[in-house]
């Protein structure tokens, strides 16, 4: 878990696992100083799902975490790896 972000950190695991179908290989990884970035890995054939089409799921995804880095008094970007 994010020191800086827990609660944002934690309801962006919980949405990536429960949209993936290989719950066990999602990785996030906290980065940044000012703003914090996660950066999220999914397994090969997961990251269509999280993306979705035209990224609207991961622009939800994104929009969700945000809303709750507010709790964390934080900033945060979300990325998703290839």
């Amino acid at each position: 878990m994010s020191a800086e972000a827990p609660i944002a950190e934690g309801v962006l695991e919980y949405l990536i696992r429960s949209i993936v179908e290989e719950p066990d290989e999602v990785r996030i990884q906290a980065s940044g100083d000012e703003r914090c970035t996660f950066s999220v890995t999914v397994a090969d054939g997961d990251m269509g799902r999280v993306i979705g089409r035209r990224g609207r799921v991961a622009n939800a995804i994104r929009t969700i975490v945000r809303a709750a880095a507010v709790r964390d008094e934080t900033e945060i970007d979300v990325d998703f790896v290839d």
